[in-house]
């Protein structure tokens, strides 16, 4: 007998239904697994509902779930507890307790803070397998013994009765983006300005930036309308001031598994795209930072992380040919060795959504620390909104949180400070909740992505369910995020300001051992402490519980405690040297103290670059993580009672040129052909040798060849037909590169006589062939028509309204091709680079669904008519309708003016 039928004869025979196992959906590479999450009210005069919130996306219908909810006092102790099961019908479930206030013994409670557990763990067959039982009821009970790492669990604090507000000390909030840039911090505040993001979400480029009318979970890679552009466009407009966009590495094949037929190009051009993407977003929106990376790794036995830097694809995935799918080759839960390649790069991480254990495995052990890897890892997230949310009131209640991972990482060893972002897989990048990302950047230095780097290497961050709250803990002076040595008493002061009236009601403060592998504990209740640490390492975080239940945590301090007492209070001495100016070059010190030297830390502009543990004091660097110029390098010696000593500054040059090489090569370009396959031909030279010639069209990266003569070929379908530009980049082997002047060409892929599909483009029939919003069509003069006198005037009004104008089209698939075109302009009374008024261009299939071809806001306009072409061959075989969609707010008029739409096939 089977072991599927051993256990459905054994759940008969106990007559058991609700908890019958059921096979799980067969195993999807990322975004299978189980989560859970806790809604409850923080304040009620006693008792409150408990709302339990699970997600599968993995298990088919009828996958049992088992629960278990605890009252817990302060110290932990259990006062009350709650057992049930629930039933995953689809991909979700829900389960609620009326809880009354009171304990076990039906005793009312002492007003006071508590906080409530929920574990909870999903009865597929591979769970129930492993603990030998599909029954509900001792489910949780035999997994703490035979499967603890499959059980999720979820705490939030809650206030019971009256209870005074915790005081907080005088704090001058930080600056935001909105402050002049000359502000100058007040007597007792930092000198920091707050820039808050989203540093976690998905586009088209991987499997995000699904339609809200439809999106219901991960999409399939590149199937959705939205890209990276449109998700910055959307966070901006929503207020944020940071998006990154995170795509799954794993799937730049087009594929959630593996694509055998991938094209490594395909790949690499569309990873590059993404970065020129988000750079060409930053220099024309210098208020918004647009980043793009990527989140690699799976969740199930693995663990996902962002890259925030990285310029090239990790990817562990190959072709039939044995071709990598990417442009850095580490093996699939290989994150050690992920760690030391970040580091020779330069490139920085943070740990997304970490479950409290099994994930992010180095030797065997969850969370394994690793020099390299305390470097580059500076972030976690400590809670997220749900990755599925199509919510975009900022009103989403399934929020996960991930604080005891938090404190295991920080246990571990590792530096990081808290982030919390919303994981959008829909496109609503920002919107579905209000919680954010803190960044605090030197007030008076520009937003830039250099500035957002350095702010994360120094773990300046904090992490907010409040968009308009903040908060930063100091120590001794030493801002959140710091490492220093103290010696004597240590104060640490939490300090909040809100901008939206809210007020703390609760202050938690943490302290753990770095490397320790112990628990974190609470300190401290009060928003101001004194404490004497014992001698050795140390780390204090805080937490604020607004009066509204939303919660704020601050980076954690760093804190070395020497002995005190007329202990050892000698500060080592250092002294440092750097030699080479490219390639590895070496940083050096010397160090000594009375007592001994315990590490010595190589810093170059302010940033960690490396620690040495044993004489001689050395590290190498890669000079490319470096920019080309002027350096100082810092070496700071520790020792056993954490005194710190710091040498001079030792001034250094970098020039990345192969042997003194900076002359770069140069190049020319060439095209020939219009259709079918077109050519694409370069001469370069250089001082020393030409490396390879990259072929760009438009921007995009399209080909390389490495040898003499340089040429390419391209499919000329792959291009609109019309004007294109042709780039060559020569490279030689030091790294320098010459660019060529831009080639124009042209691309006709049709032959023949398009047929025009849309009747009345110019309107000049009046509304025949149109569906409108009265008043849409008009030859009314006040906005000249493109040609004639006709048009489609959508908004206008200065006040919150929308229009449309919409036609039914049947697309031949028997084309080849099919181009929408028209003519556009954007008249506005609105100022600045926030989209307050939009238009959307979409297509609306035979089943009602609306896809987005593009987006127009008053921010595009402009004098005069501009035209635009969109390729609908996606599309052929088709019935839909074209629809141009323009919604106003409610202050300040925008026209959008529309003439000469086309539909051509050809």
């Amino acid at each position: 007998m089977s072991w599927n039928n051993k256990i459905v004869r054994s759940l008969m025979l106990a007559g058991c239904v609700a908890c019958w196992p059921t096979l799980a959906a067969p195993l999807l590479p990322d975004h299978q697994e189980f989560d859970a999450a806790l809604q409850v009210p923080f304040q009620a005069t006693a008792g409150r509902d408990i709302v339990m919130h699970f997600e599968y996306p993995g298990a088919n219908p009828g996958t049992p779930v088992a629960w278990q909810v605890a009252l817990l006092d302060r110290d932990g102790q259990t006062l009350r507890e709650w057992n049930g099961g629930s039933v995953l019908h689809t991909r979700q479930a829900q389960a609620s307790i009326h809880w009354d206030g009171l304990d076990a013994r039906h005793q009312p409670l002492a007003a006071g803070y508590y906080s409530l557990r929920l574990r909870a763990i999903a009865l597929d067959d591979d769970n129930a397998h492993r603990i030998g039982s599909g029954l509900a009821s001792r489910a949780l009970t035999l997994a703490e013994r035979l499967a603890p790492e499959a059980i999720t669990e979820q705490r939030q604090e809650i206030q019971i009765g009256h209870v005074p507000a915790a005081v907080m000390p005088r704090f001058t909030a930080l600056a935001q983006h909105a402050a002049p840039q000359t502000f100058a911090a007040s007597t007792g505040g930092l000198p920091y300005t707050v820039w808050y993001g989203d540093l976690h979400s998905q586009t088209n480029h991987s499997d995000g930036g699904g339609d809200l009318a439809t999106c219901h979970g991960e999409q399939n890679p590149q199937s959705s309308a939205y890209g990276p552009t449109d998700a910055y466009q959307y966070a901006m407009g929503r207020g944020l001031d940071m998006l990154m966009t995170s795509e799954h590495n794993h799937m730049y094949d087009g594929s959630t598994g593996t694509n055998t037929s991938a094209n490594p190009a395909t790949a690499h051009n569309l990873f590059a795209s993404g970065l020129q993407a988000a750079a060409a977003f930053r220099a024309a929106h210098p208020n918004f930072l647009a980043i793009y990376g990527q989140e690699w790794g799976v969740i199930s036995n693995g663990g996902h992380m962002n890259i925030f830097n990285a310029d090239g694809l990790i990817e562990w995935e190959k072709n039939s040919a044995g071709q990598l799918i990417g442009d850095y080759e580490i093996a699939k839960g290989d994150y050690g060795s992920l760690y030391t390649l970040m580091r020779s790069k330069g490139w920085i991480g943070q740990f997304n959504h970490p479950a409290q254990s099994g994930q992010f495995k180095v030797g065997g052990t969850d969370f394994g620390y690793t020099a390299d890897g305390d470097q580059v890892m500076v972030l976690a997230e400590v809670l997220n909104s749900s990755a599925f949310s199509v919510n975009t009131t900022e009103s989403e209640t399934v929020r996960p949180n991930y604080e005891i991972a938090f404190n295991t990482i920080l246990e571990r060893g590792y530096h990081v400070a808290p982030s919390s972002d919303q994981d959008n897989h829909c496109a609503n990048w920002g919107a579905s909740f209000s919680n954010r990302t803190g960044v605090l950047i030197p007030t008076g230095t520009a937003l830039s992505l250099d500035s957002f780097l350095e702010a994360l290497r120094a773990r300046r961050v904090f992490a907010t369910e409040d968009k308009t709250a903040q908060i930063v803990l100091t120590a001794n002076g030493h801002v959140m995020g710091e490492r220093f040595a103290n010696s004597g008493p240590l104060t640490l002061d939490v300090n909040y300001a809100s901008t939206s009236g809210q007020t703390a009601q609760h202050v938690e403060l943490f302290e753990g051992v770095p490397g320790s592998n112990g628990s974190v504990t609470s300190l401290s209740g009060t928003a101001t402490t004194t404490v004497t640490p014992t001698a050795g390492e140390h780390f204090y975080y805080a937490k604020i519980t607004q009066a509204n239940g939303l919660r704020l945590w601050s980076a954690p301090v760093w804190v070395t405690e020497g002995s005190g007492g007329g202990g050892d209070t000698t500060a080592p001495t250092a002294t440092a040297s750097e030699n080479g100016r490219s390639g590895s070059i070496t940083l050096n010190a010397t160090a000594s103290d009375n007592v001994g030297v315990t590490r010595v830390e190589f810093y170059v502009d302010g940033a960690l670059k490396a620690t040495d543990a044993s004489s001689p004091y050395s590290a190498t660097l890669d000079s490319t993580t470096l920019g080309d110029g002027t350096h100082a390098l810092i070496a700071k010696a520790y020792d056993a009672a954490g005194n710190v000593g710091s040498s001079s500054p030792v001034s250094f040059s970098v020039a990345n040129g192969s042997s003194g090489d900076n002359t770069a090569p140069t190049v020319s370009a060439s095209e020939s052909g219009s259709s079918g396959s077109i050519t694409f031909n370069a001469t370069a030279s250089d001082n020393v040798g030409v490396a390879r010639v990259e072929f760009y069209v438009d921007g995009t990266l399209k080909a390389t060849d490495a040898s003499s003569p340089y040429s390419a070929t391209l499919d000329s379908t792959t291009l609109s037909d019309g004007a294109h530009a042709l780039i060559a980049r020569a490279y030689d082997a030091a790294g320098n590169i010459g660019s060529s002047t831009a080639v124009a060409f042209s691309v006709s892929n049709a032959t023949g006589t398009p047929t025009q599909l849309i009747a009345n483009g110019g309107f000049e029939s009046g509304t025949t062939g149109w569906t409108q919003t009265s008043g849409v069509i008009t030859s009314d003069s006040s906005e000249p028509a493109h040609a004639g006198s006709w048009k489609a005037w959508l908004d206008g009004y200065g006040s919150s309204h929308t229009d449309y104008v919409r036609q039914q089209v049947s697309i031949p698939v028997t084309v080849a091709h099919a181009t929408l075109k028209f003519f556009l302009h954007v008249d506005t009374a609105e100022s600045g680079s926030t989209a307050y008024d939009t238009l959307q261009v979409q297509l609306i299939t035979s089943t009602g669904k609306y896809i987005n071809l593009a987006s127009f806001s008053n921010t595009n306009a402009a004098s005069g008519y501009q035209q635009h072409t969109i390729n609908l061959d996606a599309y052929k075989g088709q019935t839909v309708q074209i629809n141009f969609y323009g919604k106003e707010d409610a202050s300040l008029a925008t026209s959008f003016v529309l003439d000469d739409v086309g539909v051509e096939a050809q």
